[in-house]
């Protein structure tokens, strides 16, 4: 695998179910002959009708639905070959940003970065706590430490998230419709967060709908549909539109 590139998938097929070869002959065939590289600093869309397979896609990359059929390697961790005490792992080298949050709403802003740190293996509390300071400044949270999460705006609970997934400075980003859930300006902020992300060099997917934002936000973009995937032009796309 290129050292630089992030995600390389080749003839990759991909299942509705769960995740024993039993549930995958009792499931549908989503995606089928995938072939897709990206690299380090990348932005790339996903997009298509639900149902299209985005977002299992993402969940096989990041290890929640198994590989069965062709190969994929993600941030250099085999999916075909790779053994369930090792997604832990790749999961370190990947930062996941979920449409609803899924934050601990038991603890503070500071305390939900906190936990992730330690419980991935970081012990140095100066390290910990400098990292923490770091991440909530790219998002524009650093005086938000001490809030609850139900004092945080639907907009502030995203930044959070993004933080959260920066914490172990992963070399790719996958974002399941991250501005599914937010107003126009609210999501325009979230993309300006994401776009610095990319450009810093670690690479960016991101699942949407949201047709105006790639308007706003050009960049590469694959359209998924009737079980395969094809990269398509935006200026065509938004002239379809």
């Amino acid at each position: 695998m290129d050292t630089k590139r992030v995600i390389e998938l080749k003839g990759v097929s991909v299942y509705h179910g769960g995740n024993s070869k039993r549930d995958r002959l009792q499931s549908d065939l989503i995606l089928k002959d995938v072939n897709l590289d990206i690299n380090e600093g990348e932005f790339v869309y996903f997009i298509g009708r639900v149902g299209t397979g985005k977002s299992t896609l993402l969940k096989t990359l990041y290890g929640e639905v198994d590989l069965y059929e062709g190969d994929a390697t993600v941030v250099g961790f085999d999916l075909r070959t790779i053994r369930r005490k090792q997604i832990p792992y790749l999961r370190r080298s990947i930062g996941i940003v979920f449409q609803d949050f899924q934050l601990l709403t038991d603890r503070n802003v500071f305390l939900n970065l906190y936990d992730v740190m330690r419980a991935t293996g970081n012990r140095r509390e100066e390290d910990i706590r400098r990292r923490i300071d770091e991440v909530l400044t790219l998002v524009g949270l650093e005086h938000k430490a001490y809030k609850m999460p139900f004092e945080l705006s639907g907009g502030e609970q995203q930044r959070l998230t993004i933080a959260r997934a920066l914490l172990n400075k992963p070399r790719l980003i996958l974002a399941d419709e991250p501005t599914g859930n937010l107003d126009p300006v609210t999501a325009e902020g979230i993309m300006d967060i994401f776009r610095k992300i990319s450009e810093s060099g670690t690479a960016v997917v991101m699942s949407t709908h949201n047709i105006s934002l790639i308007e706003q936000y050009p960049s590469r973009t694959i359209l998924f549909a009737q079980g395969h995937i094809t990269e398509v032009d935006v200026d065509k796309l938004l002239q379809e539109e």
